[in-house]
């Protein structure tokens, strides 16, 4: 742990002014974000004697290595930019709630020349209208099912809705009235956007109009005998009777509010979120936080803004759903000082935003309803939790014993091989923090040959001990990289070095921009950066060293990764073996192995993290093998790409018409010249045509261009 009086700024370089600080760890890593109205008197606040600091706070100052701080004009810019790098650097030790994007939301796709009428997860898309959202997706599906009675939006996907056109037969809701089946032209698109508009209208609470219009239609059917047709009217105001009473008025002023409680207790906070529209409660969400900085209900409450609004605009009660900031925000506690937040959020919306504890009458009574919910997502919360956190403390605890660390490692990384046979070598780096799966730093290996070694020996083998070897090097080599660039570690590389190549998902090196020929996404369900930084902040991939490597394999494999480590002069990295057949513990240097009760949970997290770099290897190695089988002639031939791939292809019916053609032939192709037929023609000469398919049921001969020969007597039902 860190001196805070070793990084302490000297008296009078901190400014007397508004702005935004930032605390960094040894890695140089963000690890918290604040805004002050006065640096000088907030930072001097973090500097004093520890033993008088909130216990958070101290192991945050003493975690950190330095600070440094930004200066702006007023308060509200202090706040946008305080959201702005927490959203960025996502720090470990600020309040961060964790992301609603699982709530489902109702949503209407205006931006399609059929709007479609879905349920809807995930962050919100340019076109779409959203109402919610709500706790359960059955809700959403029960209101749908109710109002397409009186407005049959489409509510099919794109495929089906295709489909439908293709044959000129809607599907069975077009059949059953829920559907206009604007697929077959039973409706033109702007008479099925008025119904879609009419649905988004009585779904932002716009619907005594509308039902006052359906009422006075269906009188008017009766006084012209037009009897079914006032049935089906006065069905259908009961439809959106039925569908309005699922959303009780909770204020009669058709007031547009969201109403925000809060649960908390030492170590964490529930936020309950109520979204009231017209009077209505159109949405309810929540989100429950570790509380790793010290913070009041005040400052739970600004967070809690600031996770909501942070990317809203406009006016909500114009918006009729979830997009967007309210007239009117209630909450149980108001941030200090209040008048930046209310101009921050004032500008979001466009005009006044009023914030304050409701004190009486039904807005005191709802927010008390809010709160009760909060408490019980809290409750439900902690009994969840409580012995998973017991457990994974356990686990780490245990591992540390039986391994004789200093320390429980709360960073595991695991490494494990796979390949076909000799064939495509990969091996996967899989990293668990405070026992739980850290996948957005999970990577993965092609396997080229042993570190230091001009020669390639792998695809005339098996060698998983040299493959463990060279994936160890090239990881630990990328973090000795790392530390260079920072200064900690001078150190000249071993000669015979080979340059290191981490790839990503698509089995490109890592290092370049996403999206580049050499892009490196993050791992498999990469999740928000919290890892490793540059100088600038931003996450750096295999910066940050872990506590305990744990390869798949027995002794060898132990062997393999320590000489490695040593090899590259790091030594404060502890390495074990978990061996599949008895689920040994193996230590570098032992000749007998650990071995953990069954019942122990170390052994149980060990046994995770190895199954997790086992599947993470298997499916890299089994997406290498599919782009290999499904590789042909014409994928080697240089300077022809997918396009004129397709072209030729095309042109010419199958790879065998193809084969046959001549070089003349092959150049009345658009895009092809003659130098490219050339290669194409001599590609195609070199590779032998695959064998012939044979349909089993008939014994006949299925050749490339779909054409169908009988097998000779005596061969049918042979492997070919």
């Amino acid at each position: 742990m860190a001196d805070p009086s070793s990084y302490r700024p000297k008296p009078g370089q901190i400014p007397d002014s508004p702005g935004v600080y930032k605390f960094r760890d040894e890695h140089r890593r963000v690890i918290y974000v604040g805004k002050a109205k006065s640096l000088r008197q907030r930072l001097s606040s973090y500097f004093q004697d520890v033993a008088n600091l909130h216990p958070r706070t101290r192991t945050m100052v003493t975690t950190a290595a330095s600070v440094e701080w930004t200066v702006v004009s007023t308060e509200v810019e202090a706040l946008q930019l305080e959201y702005s790098w927490i959203k960025e650097f996502d720090p470990r030790f600020n309040v961060k709630y964790r992301d609603d994007k699982s709530y489902p939301s109702l949503a209407v796709t205006m931006g399609e020349e059929f709007p479609r009428v879905q349920v809807m997860r995930g962050p919100k898309k340019k076109g779409v209208r959203y109402f919610g959202p709500y706790a359960h997706a059955w809700a959403i599906r029960e209101t749908v099912d109710l109002m397409l009675r009186v407005f049959p939006v489409r509510t099919c996907s794109a495929g089906v809705f295709k489909r439908s056109a293709q044959i000129g037969r809607p599907c069975l809701l077009g059949y059953i009235g829920k559907c206009s089946a604007p697929c077959v032209g039973r409706v033109s698109p702007e008479e099925h956007r008025e119904l879609a508009e009419d649905f988004c209208d009585f779904m932002a609470g716009r619907t005594g109009a509308y039902l006052r219009r359906l009422e006075q239609r269906m009188q008017e059917a009766a006084e012209e005998m037009e009897y079914e047709r006032a049935a089906r009217l006065r069905d259908d105001i009961g439809a959106l009777k039925r569908a309005m009473e699922k959303n009780a008025v909770v204020l009669a002023d058709a007031t547009d509010a969201d109403l925000i409680a809060l649960a908390d207790d030492e170590l964490e906070a529930a936020v309950q979120i109520f979204h009231v529209r017209g009077g209505r409660v159109r949405g309810q969400r929540g989100w429950v936080t570790d509380k790793v900085e010290a913070v009041d209900a005040a400052g739970l409450v600004e967070h809690a803004l600031q996770q909501l609004y942070g990317e809203e605009l406009g006016d909500a009660g114009e918006a009729g759903g979830r997009g967007g900031v309210p007239k009117e925000v209630l909450v149980p506690a108001l941030p200090d000082p209040l008048e930046p937040i209310v101009e921050w959020l004032t500008a979001r919306r466009g005009a006044r935003v009023d914030l304050r504890i409701p004190q009486r009458g039904d807005k005191k009574d709802l927010m008390a309803t809010v709160q009760r919910n909060a408490q019980q997502a809290l409750a439900l919360h902690k009994t969840k939790r409580a012995s998973d956190l017991t457990t994974r403390s356990r686990a780490l605890e245990e591992i540390a014993a039986a391994l004789d660390l200093d320390s429980a490692p709360l960073r595991i990384e695991c490494f494990d091989i796979s390949h076909l046979q000799g064939d495509d070598v990969v091996a996967s780096m899989v990293v668990f923090e405070d026992g739980l799966p850290r996948k957005s730093e999970y990577r993965r290996f092609q396997i080229k040959g042993r570190v230091g070694d001009t020669q390639v020996w792998h695809g005339t083998g098996q060698d998983d001990v040299r493959s463990m070897h060279e994936v160890v090097s090239r990881r630990f080599r990328r973090y000795l990289q790392e530390k260079q660039k920072t200064g900690e570690w001078q150190e000249e590389e071993p000669p015979g070095a080979v340059p290191v190549v981490a790839v990503g998902h698509d089995g490109s090196p890592a290092g370049s921009p996403a999206g580049s020929p050499t892009g490196d996404p993050a791992g498999e369900d990469a999740g928000p950066a919290g890892g490793p930084v540059g100088e600038d902040g931003r996450p750096r991939r295999f910066a940050y060293p872990p506590q305990l490597v744990v390869v798949d394999g027995g002794a060898p494999q132990v062997a393999a990764a320590r000489r490695a480590l040593e090899e590259l002069g790091v030594d404060d990295v502890a390495v074990c073996g978990l061996a599949k057949r008895l689920e040994e513990v193996w230590l570098p240097g032992e000749t007998d192995p650990v071995v953990l009760p069954r019942t122990s949970e170390g052994l149980y997290l060990l046994q995770r993290v190895r199954d997790e770099a086992h599947r993470f290897a298997i499916a890299y190695q089994r997406s290498k093998r599919g782009k290999s089988m499904k590789a042909g002639p014409l994928d080697a031939v240089p300077g022809l790409g997918g396009s004129r791939r397709q072209a030729l292809l095309k042109h010419f019916g199958s790879l065998k018409r193809l084969r046959a053609a001549t070089i003349e032939e092959i150049c009345e192709v658009p895009g092809i010249g003659r130098k490219t037929a050339e290669t194409v023609a001599a590609a195609l000469a070199e590779a032998a045509p695959a064998a012939p398919a044979v349909n089993t049921a008939t014994g006949e001969i299925i050749e490339d261009d779909g054409a169908v020969t009988a097998v000779p007597p005596g061969t049918r039902g042979t492997d070919t």
